[in-house]
């Protein structure tokens, strides 16, 4: 049975100390600004790639493996440190991550060579990593009633907002504003220190399920969550492949390739992709999570295809339309999977399966993105999209397949719900403590 652990929720009375912890619904918005800060740091480079690459000669090879290195190393923290929250606490565990989030856009802000956007991206990717599945599982455990759908939805949205202000603010910064290569990374700089203030006002809590001492080790499984998993794994490994063609060869197939100069514009374009995801997220958080997953993988398909013919054409307008479906496709492919593991995953295992999950999924998007890089480089950016393209696609059509095979053991291995434990409402009332009691 899940259990919260919580430091005075025994018969002993409870300790307070420090400054008031925020209440429940505060702290929501604050863990969902965590899951924002992920997908607006790993974006936050998307508009000055370009700039980079001219001001350094640069080739494909080394502005996708700028890019790359990020998810690499979030793949190494998630298979170190995947399920540390479940120890720890999330709060310990997000405030790791901000700081080393913090360091990371430093690096950015003030690089003098190629070098310091390399260690840069590397701090960026253990911020995510420490940050990603802690954020997640938080926002789930402080929504009233464990309200799976609705902590998708709220994750969903939080993550939209994050990539859609990269992209406008830093095509915008970049095109008109000073210092282009920098100040988009000092305004974040200051956005991710006022977020990690806010989040240490956060319960001091451990929702999981162990006063054992944590050692590192592969995000496990609980039995019978298999199917589950590789369902929603494939789904979410699905989306963030987009990531590729949007963050890190976006901004370059829309200059290059489509012809739009304007970094604003670019940018605008690319957000177009954040913005259908964001309100996908919200409007469509009550579809049942496979037939999510179902039109998600039908409209990344068609996003793709789009995106091709954008290409070929040299077409703006259809280079929009294919931002704008592949969010659909992202939104929906990445809201069932998070939906299916939130519904299915116990508490006290919650964050290491969303960190197995995003390990999945960011192993991937490094992979595609190396790749990528260097057919770029070897025989052009044209053909790198459209092999993008051709991978996405032939995921999105392995999502289909999984659904319709695993429909029958999917139904008979299905896990109830997590409900919320008497215990879980200590956090909220003012009861805090960081270690397991």
């Amino acid at each position: 049975m899940s259990r919260s652990i919580v430091q005075g929720s025994s018969n002993r009375p409870a300790r307070r100390f420090g400054p008031l912890p925020l209440g429940r619904q505060a702290s929501l918005w604050v863990s969902a600004g965590v899951v924002a800060n992920t997908l607006w740091t790993s974006a936050a480079p998307a508009m000055t790639y370009q700039i980079y690459a001219e001001e350094w000669r640069l080739t494909h090879t080394v502005t996708t493996g700028i890019f790359a290195i990020y998810p690499i190393v979030v793949v190494t923290i998630l298979v170190l440190f995947g399920d540390i929250s479940d120890h720890i606490g999330r709060r310990t565990t997000m405030l790791l991550g901000l700081g080393a989030s913090l360091i990371g856009v430093f690096l950015f802000a003030v690089a003098p060579n190629v070098l310091w956007l390399f260690a840069g991206r590397a701090f960026m990717g253990v911020g995510v990593g420490l940050t990603a599945g802690p954020s997640t599982a938080a926002v789930l455990e402080f929504s009233a009633e464990r309200q799976a759908k609705r902590a998708a939805s709220i994750t969903a949205a939080a993550q939209a907002f994050g990539l859609a202000a990269a992209l406008l603010l830093g095509g915008g910064l970049t095109q008109y504003a000073p210092w282009p290569t920098h100040l988009s990374f000092w305004v974040l700089f200051a956005l991710i220190a006022l977020l990690f203030t806010a989040t240490w006002f956060l319960p001091r809590h451990v929702s999981g399920h162990s006063a054992s001492r944590w050692r590192p080790q592969l995000p496990s499984l609980p039995s019978g969550l298999r199917p589950a998993f590789a369902l929603a794994s494939i789904a979410v490994t699905t989306a963030y492949a987009h990531g590729v063609l949007i963050l890190s060869l976006g901004g370059q197939v829309a200059r290059d390739l489509v012809g739009s100069p304007n970094a604003l514009v670019n940018g605008t374009a690319l957000s177009l992709f954040a913005i259908t995801f964001g309100v996908l997220g919200i409007v469509g958080r009550d579809l049942r999570p496979r037939p999510a997953m179902m039109l998600g993988a039908i409209a990344s398909s068609a996003g793709m295809g789009l995106l091709a013919l954008s290409v070929a054409w040299h077409g703006l307008s259809i280079f929009l339309a294919a931002t704008a479906v592949s969010g659909v496709g992202y939104s929906l492919l990445f809201l069932g999977g998070l939906a299916l593991i939130n519904s299915a995953v116990p508490a006290e295992h919650r964050g290491g399966v969303l960190s197995a999950l995003y390990l999945s999924a960011y192993l991937s998007l490094g992979a595609v993105a190396l790749i990528l890089g260097a057919v770029a480089t070897q025989r052009g950016l044209a053909l790198a999209v459209n092999l993008g393209a051709g991978i996405i696609t032939l995921l999105s059509l392995a999502t289909i397949g999984l659904i319709v095979i695993l429909r029958t053991s999917l139904n008979a291995t299905a896990m109830p719900s997590p409900t919320v434990s008497t215990s879980l409402a200590a956090p909220f009332s003012g009861v805090r403590g960081d270690e397991p009691a």
